[in-house]
């Protein structure tokens, strides 16, 4: 590490550098661009310190661990500063397929898994997948915890002792009473996160994402990000290349979020609901096709009967007395999100008809000893997307919407709702959304990859994005759903991916892709962990 010294001499001149780069019209009168140069100026001149990873992550010893320091508040850069943790693998620097043949290092490929409220400490592990190699060959991958997350100044709302409610009613058509009463604990949920936060609480956003992300760029030593951003990472990673068009190298937009203004959040939340329920028919569908083996039925309609009479039973009788139909609605989520996930779940549906209970109280029961990662994971998710943009503030508008939406969609629209419904509560000011765009020349090529029936960032994400980022390229897996397309499942998607971030190469405006084969009906492995809960993204 550098001396006090050294530090306050070499950001006193990175900082003219960084303040002429700083990006116009962001923030109340600049105020937010200076204090980014400035805590960009500082964190290049001090780095980061990598070592040990704290035990908690269980990160093997290949994974090294640091701390950034940001400012709460850019506006007052010299103010209270937070600790954002950072993961690392250096690059190998060897050809996988020649160990002699040595590999040019690009630099560090910083990744955000979406949310919000995951944590990305655990993606320089990637490296070590088959199909991550040559990438992990030439870059440095990079993973952190955005503010909020895990260690990095964590927020939270409310008792985590008290965080699980299971198990727990999910009525389809909720009664003017089970309205009456998730209103209530809407209400007190935004009230405990202003409590147990106070001002502070305002700084959580989405801007100050995509600013964090610039001072860690800087603390690398990258003049310019190349970064992979997933899900909702796409959302603050496009602001990122708004606010910052000068220190974007490479940036690849995996399931993109829709980030038109009017969009964010509350409309982009009604279109989630909507598309959920196409993913839901898919794997319907899917189990109607492996009848001979689950035995749900041989057609979508006797498969939801099937799920029907599951969620009926569990409201009189919880099976082993901790899963009933919200725990059961969570577990079977999943199914929207990844096609892996299909056969894990028509088994414990299957099993349950039958009379075995336990592979469903398996994958939907709460466990307590996850539960302050579940809570803590809300309220980053509740205080982003609450701070981020207004939302309608009358429960009226949230109820006359989402009662037409549920006749069409009846799946998740009313898990959505409660899901951000403290929203219209919410003690914090709000912002007024970004106007996501690049014209021609602004940036370099950009990458966006999209499935055309992803569920929790829809299609029509892509294709806004694509229409707002002049010179981006849209590679779209057809006829699938599997949300986030980067982890190399999909050869033809893979190979773009390659391309692109090894060799800056992109397929025109457009390409496509064949769907991946879809999962068989053997017993799945246990859970993945990218994408469970309810996130927006």
């Amino acid at each position: 590490m550098r001396t006090a010294a050294a530090v306050h001499v070499a950001a006193g001149s990175l900082l003219l550098t960084a303040l002429a780069a700083a990006p116009a019209g962001a923030g109340s009168a600049g105020a937010e661009p200076r204090g980014t140069a400035l805590a960009a100026a500082r964190a290049a001149a001090r780095g980061i310190d990598f070592g040990a990873c704290p035990t908690e992550q269980e990160l093997p010893d290949t994974v090294r661990c640091g701390t950034l320091r940001v400012p709460l508040d850019y506006a007052r850069p010299d103010g209270k500063q937070i600790e954002l943790t950072v993961s690392r693998v250096r690059a190998t620097g060897r050809d996988p397929g020649n160990g002699e043949r040595g590999v040019p290092r690009q630099g560090a490929l910083v990744h955000n898994p979406g949310g919000p409220g995951a944590t990305g400490m655990y993606f320089p592990m990637m490296g070590a997948l088959p199909e991550w190699k040559r990438l992990a060959a030439a870059y440095d991958l990079v993973g952190y915890a955005p503010r909020g997350v895990g260690r990095s100044a964590p927020l939270s709302c409310t008792d985590p002792g008290t965080f699980f409610r299971g198990p727990s009613k999910a009525p389809v058509h909720p009664s003017p009473a089970d309205k009456r009463e998730r209103v209530a604990r809407a209400k007190a949920y935004a009230r405990g996160c202003a409590e147990r936060n106070g001002d502070a609480l305002r700084h959580y956003n989405s801007l100050n994402n995509a600013r964090d992300l610039d001072v860690l760029r800087a603390a690398l030593g990258e003049s310019r990000l190349t970064f992979l951003g997933s899900s909702y990472g796409t959302y603050f990673g496009a602001l990122y290349a708004t606010l910052f068009p000068s220190h974007v190298r490479r940036m690849v937009f995996d399931s993109a979020v829709n980030p038109a203004p009017e969009r964010i959040w509350y409309r982009n939340n009604l279109g989630q609901s909507a598309a959920f329920e196409d993913r839901w028919a898919d794997f319907r569908a899917w189990a109607a096709r492996h009848d001979d083996v689950y035995g749900l039925g041989d057609t979508a309609r006797e498969v939801q009967a099937g799920y029907d009479e599951a969620r009926t039973r569990l409201a009189e009788e919880p099976a082993g007395g901790k899963v009933g139909p919200e725990q059961l609605q969570a577990a079977f989520l999943k199914t929207g999100y990844y096609d892996d996930h299909w056969p894990h779940r028509a088994h414990a549906l299957s099993a349950y008809l039958k009379g075995d209970p336990a592979p469903l109280v398996e994958q939907a029961r709460e466990y307590p000893e996850t539960a302050a990662e579940a809570e803590n994971a809300r309220a980053v998710y509740l205080a982003v997307e609450c701070n981020d943009a207004p939302w309608p503030t009358d429960w009226a508008v949230w109820d006359r919407d989402n009662t037409r939406l549920a006749r069409r969609a009846p799946f998740e629209t009313w898990g959505n709702v409660w899901t951000n419904l403290p929203c219209a509560y919410w003690k914090a000011p709000r912002q007024r959304p970004l106007d996501v765009r690049a014209g021609s020349g602004e940036l370099p090529p950009t990458l966006i990859l999209a499935a055309e029936r992803d569920a929790a960032t829809p299609y029509d994400g892509a294709l806004e994005l694509h229409r707002r980022l002049a010179g981006s390229a849209l590679v779209t897996e057809r006829d699938a759903g599997n949300h986030g397309l980067a982890d190399g499942a999909n050869a033809c998607v893979h190979g773009h991916l390659e391309a692109y971030l090894l060799d800056g190469r992109v397929p025109g405006r457009r390409a496509s892709c064949a769907p991946r084969p879809e999962p068989g009906p053997a017993p799945a492995p246990a859970d993945r962990r990218a994408g469970e809960g309810r996130p927006a993204v």
